[in-house]
């Protein structure tokens, strides 16, 4: 009987535990069925029961077509994909004995329906067919894919030509040049720079040409760029072999030849540094490639790679679709063991995230520095975490470069036609250690042992060539010839010579740009005509509209504010600031937890219809020619979208790109991004971002994990104006400073310590003469203005406002109370014009809410004293190991005490 897909899950189900009651309580079909499901998915014996000729017939169907979809299903298990190991011979699931079936049947001529192009056949030309497409040197996990179409796409290019590549003879030759090429410059680099450590490719050669078949295929189906994002091994193999980055830039770097005073930056490792380059790999075809800077902190760049390409797709709005292809290269260790290698594949069919799809290549070494996969994973394959996403894997056999490049060309294709990820676990080993100075045999002598014995991938693959009669034996000889002058003449000319500081090209669109900070004023303001008119398109839904009732209030009330200039609060004067930037062309990216409403409900950028749940964005509808406002409420996870946001803003310095916390310290779950990229990027590798954090901030009673954005770890990081730590405390002035943001010409990352409580604050209010004049105040006076004050507080945040009604209530006219708005680049000129305006204090004091040890005072203490020339008092909390009090009397106690 044929069963329609998709399948009725319930009706089978039914009839299932209709047939398990008694199997007479079905029809024949059914029972047919029933039985064969049984007999393959546990490899029982039929009911023998005598049979009429036509029900024999279809028992037996029932079990090859078992038969066929185990070895669809778990054909893997016996494919020969280890180079250190025999291939495995036999598995009980895939036994004829598991299918009632023994070898009596071989000779027995069955239907084949499920097979494209064949209809019937002898048992062991099937079973030949499966064992051949399945069993050999690449083992395919698909069956878990929940779309037939996917699954009938994949067997329609597997099973006719049994997973065979059909290669040309200038395809073999061209895989043995790329493989020559890569042995022989990691040769070069072993004998010529001893134990230096430069993460070899030798054991996972196959690599390159698999690389190189992807990029050509890329190139052919329109493919325009490839933001390539890898660890350390093979990283220099890669750039030189098929980046086309020169030998001597690679030289250069071991040589050390460049002049130490005319470096950029503090630099990083050569194994980490990334490159830009634009290669013809096929003619006609230019390709853009982009391997992505990245730490030590391999999977960490993934998300990132993620975020550049979705950056790139949306500045080449292509209609043909997506024309990036973001393509990462994985240790199987890392793959297995980050969590962030989880949360980036759960962004591939996020709206705000999607890219279509990315091609993950796992480098399989079958070890994690020194420890054992049964040691390091609690899963059969390392690559087991990617069938959470439906999608295929395919496991090949690293020393058989020919199935290798039959699954890149399989992989590339896929991802096109389905615009979904797909993995390759590459199954290889290492030649060395963890890196060329560490000593294997110590932990793994048994497995370096095989591995010694292993020729190069290279001389095994020359050797079947020459037998297929595809190279001559003096090919290799006189390719190897070739490779070696090409690395001597390189050396030669870099070898005790001057050399330049090896830089890479950017993309142009930072021509304009710099990542020199300057305190320089830059004109945020906004003209009242503008304002009025951006008011009332951000705050008039459409007439057929029908916004919450309490949110036409909220709307209302905003374009009252800015008509009557009085009483504009945080969420209106941010709508402002996006507004205005958007109608001078600059796009602006919004994400995170729930920002679309915002955390605590300020913000409604997007407006749901209460009728019909239709969503309006009045940022989108300001004007014809505006620039686009794209705001997406991301997946719960910090860690995998900050990197994506960090990976956009680094190549759409035009936009003003910005990520939320839901709450400040959510930060904390992206610390290793904040560190390794945002607060170091440029220094290590000279890239420029101008990505804004938005992380609610301030102290309200609502325990440890509310209440801190940690500004003590962003300060801990700054140095040499590489951030900006901010704490506005006025809607004006965030306002100003999202604008200064966008429009100055430098580009630096921004750390604001945005409000809760004083989103809704009472005396937290601006004009709309504050909107449309000045700029960004780092420094901001007291509005009380006091004469001859004898007590100074400097404070930082919304503290501020407790202050200045606390001294109200004691009608302390002897105090001034000065913000500073920008903690760093710390704004000494600015603070120091306002110190001397008030001669007569003769006590200052640095105010916060934090623990001693957290907040700005470790950092801020000093550079008061040494502006003041003198001692500043502290007036704080005491030094706590926890953030804040989880108990509201004691917070209230405390706060009251300050």
């Amino acid at each position: 009987m044929t069963i329609p897909e998709p399948l009725n899950a319930e009706y089978i189900d039914s009839q299932y535990n209709l047939w398990k009651s008694d199997p007479d309580n079905v029809s024949k079909e059914w029972q047919f069925f029933f039985e064969g499901f049984k007999i393959g998915a546990a490899g029982e014996k039929a009911p023998q029961r005598e049979a009429q000729p036509s029900e024999a017939g279809d028992l037996i169907q029932s079990r090859i077509e078992a038969l066929i979809r185990r070895y669809r299903d778990l054909g893997h298990l016996l494919a020969c994909t280890d180079p250190l190991t025999a291939c495995p011979t036999d598995h009980p699931l895939l036994n004829l004995s598991a299918f009632d079936l023994d070898e009596n049947d071989l000779d027995r001529t069955v239907r084949t329906r499920s097979l494209p192009d064949l209809d019937e056949a002898p048992l062991k030309d099937l079973l030949k067919l499966l064992r051949e497409t399945y069993c050999r040197s690449i083992g395919v996990e698909y069956m878990h894919l929940q779309d037939p179409d996917e699954r009938r796409w994949l067997q329609e290019r597997m099973e006719p030509n049994r997973n065979r590549p059909d290669l040309s003879a200038d395809d073999k030759k061209r895989i043995l040049e790329k493989l020559a090429q890569s042995a022989l410059f990691e040769g070069f680099l072993n004998k010529k720079y001893i134990a230096q450590t430069r993460f070899s490719l030798e054991g996972a050669d196959a690599l390159i040409p698999l690389l190189d078949f992807m990029f050509r295929l890329a190139a052919e189906k329109g493919c325009r760029e490839i933001i390539l994002g890898m660890a350390h091994r093979g990283r220099l193999n890669v750039q030189t072999n098929l980046l086309e980055r020169s030998f001597e830039d690679i030289f250069a770097q071991f040589e050390h030849c460049y002049d130490p005073d005319n470096v950029a930056g503090a630099g990083d490792v050569k194994y980490h540094n990334g490159y830009l380059t634009d290669i013809e790999i096929v003619e006609g075809r230019p390709l853009r490639v982009y391997l992505v800077d990245n730490p030590s902190h391999l999977e960490s760049v993934d998300p990132v790679v993620e975020g550049v390409a979705r950056a790139r797709e949306d500045l080449l709005e292509t209609e043909e679709g997506y024309c990036v292809l973001p393509l990462l290269l994985h240790g199987d260790a890392a793959f297995a063991g980050q969590g962030i290698v989880a949360e980036t594949l759960n962004l591939s069919q996020l709206a705000g995230y999607r890219t279509g799809g990315t091609v993950h290549v796992v480098i399989n070494n079958q070890i994690g520095y020194t420890t054992l996969p049964e040691d390091a994973r609690s899963t059969r394959y390392a690559t087991d975490v990617a069938k959470m996403l439906m999608a295929p894997i395919f496991h090949v056999h690293g020393e058989n470069p020919e199935a290798v490049v039959h699954v890149a060309r399989l992989a590339a294709e896929y991802r096109r036609e389905f615009q979904k990820d797909v993995v390759i676990d590459l199954i290889c080993y290492r030649r060395y250690g963890h890196n060329e100075g560490d000593e294997p045999y110590f932990t793994q002598p048994g497995m370096y042992s095989r591995i010694k014995e292993r020729p190069s991938v290279h001389q095994l693959y020359a050797d079947q060539l020459t037998e297929d009669g595809v190279v001559g034996s003096d090919d290799l000889d006189a390719t190897e010839k070739k490779i070696d002058s090409a690395l001597n003449e390189a050396f030669d000319a870099i070898k005790n010579s001057a050399c330049a500081f090896p830089m890479s090209d950017f993309y142009p669109d930072w021509e304009d740009f710099t990542g020199t900070y300057s305190h320089e004023p830059v004109d945020t303001a906004v003209d009242k005509d503008r304002l009025v008119s951006l008011a009332e398109k951000l705050n008039t839904p459409p007439e057929d509209f029908t916004p919450h009732s309490k949110l036409k209030k909220l709307l209302k009330n905003r374009m009252k504010a800015v008509e009557e200039g009085e009483g504009i609060d945080w969420g209106n004067a941010e709508a402002l600031a996006f507004g205005s930037l958007l109608t001078e062309k600059i796009p602006i990216r919004l994400s995170g937890q729930d920002v679309r409403r915002g955390t605590f409900s300020h913000r409604h950028s997007v407006l749901m219809d209460q009728k019909t749940e239709d969503r309006y964005t009045p940022l989108n509808n300001l004007s014809d020619d505006q620039a686009r406002f794209m705001v997406f409420d991301s997946l719960l996870a910090e860690s995998s979208v900050l990197g994506f946001e960090y990976g956009y803003s680094l190549v759409r310095p035009r936009a003003l790109t910005i990520w939320e916390a839901q709450f400040g310290d959510f930060s904390n779950n992206a610390q290793a991004i904040i560190d390794l990229y945002i607060a170091s990027g440029q220094a290590k590798w000279q890239r420029l971002s101008g990505l804004t954090l938005l992380l609610p901030h301030g102290m309200e009673g609502l325990g440890p994990e509310h209440s801190s954005a940690r500004p003590e770890r962003f300060l801990q990081l700054c140095a040499n104006n590489n951030m900006q730590v901010c704490n506005p405390t006025t809607p004006a002035q965030i306002f100003h400073l999202l604008r200064r943001q966008a429009k100055a010409t430098w580009r630096i990352p921004l750390v604001v310590l945005s409000p809760k409580s004083l989103l809704r604050h009472p005396q937290a209010v601006s004009t709309r003469d504050e909107l449309t004049e000045g700029e960004f105040q780092t420094v901001l006076d007291d509005p009380a203005k006091p004469e001859s004050p004898k007590r100074a507080m400097i404070c930082s945040g919304k503290l501020y406002y407790e202050l200045a009604q606390r001294r109200e209530d004691l009608n302390a006219r002897d105090i001034v109370i000065l913000r500073v708005e920008q903690l760093y680049p710390f704004p000494r000129a600015r603070l120091e014009r306002l110190v001397n305006q008030y001669p007569t204090v003769d006590q200052w004091c640095w105010v916060q809410e934090e623990a001693a040890n957290m907040g700005a005072w470790s950092f801020i203490g000093p550079r008061l004293e040494i502006l003041l020339d003198g001692p500043v008092r502290y007036i704080g909390r005491k030094t706590s190991s926890s953030p804040a009090t989880g108990y509201p009397k004691v917070y209230r106690r405390e706060q009251a005490a300050i």
